[in-house]
């Protein structure tokens, strides 16, 4: 079997040109937190973002949601900001809701998950941080 690590990070110029609806799984209310500074990063770029955490109910004033389910409407990147060992009921969550796009934080992989995703017809990224790959891009 091809290694998944071939199969992964393809076509992020065409997925961050592509996609404009990110859900932001694993976000937190602490300004110093990676998954808040992202979150604020992709909204002042015109990201329609859904922050998701059943702790939670606001994110830098953007309601936020307990789950993928709960989110109103269409997620095309699902942006996960959890250890390892929790991404993968999260990517049969994001399976489930129709996403596009799995895209693991730079420190996240999970190979099975990522596996589950490109089965079921969905591009995948791993280990990889958002914010990065766009200003990389001029995106």
């Amino acid at each position: 079997m091809q290694d998944i690590w071939q199969k992964v990070n393809k076509d992020i110029d065409q997925i961050l040109q592509s996609y404009r609806r990110v859900a932001v799984v694993g976000v937190s209310d602490k300004p110093y937190r990676p998954s808040y500074d992202i979150t604020r990063y992709l909204l002042n770029r015109g990201f329609t973002v859904f922050p998701v955490n059943p702790k939670l109910d606001k994110v830098l004033d953007v309601p936020c949601y307990p789950s993928l389910k709960a989110v109103p409407g269409p997620i095309e990147i699902v942006n996960i900001f959890r250890r390892p060992e929790f991404v993968l009921p999260i990517v049969e969550e994001a399976i489930e809701v129709g996403a596009r796009v799995i895209w693991m934080q730079l420190g996240v992989a999970n190979e099975e998950a990522a596996r589950l995703a490109l089965d079921a017809g969905l591009q995948v990224v791993m280990d990889a941080c958002i914010k990065v790959e766009l200003a990389y891009r001029g995106i």
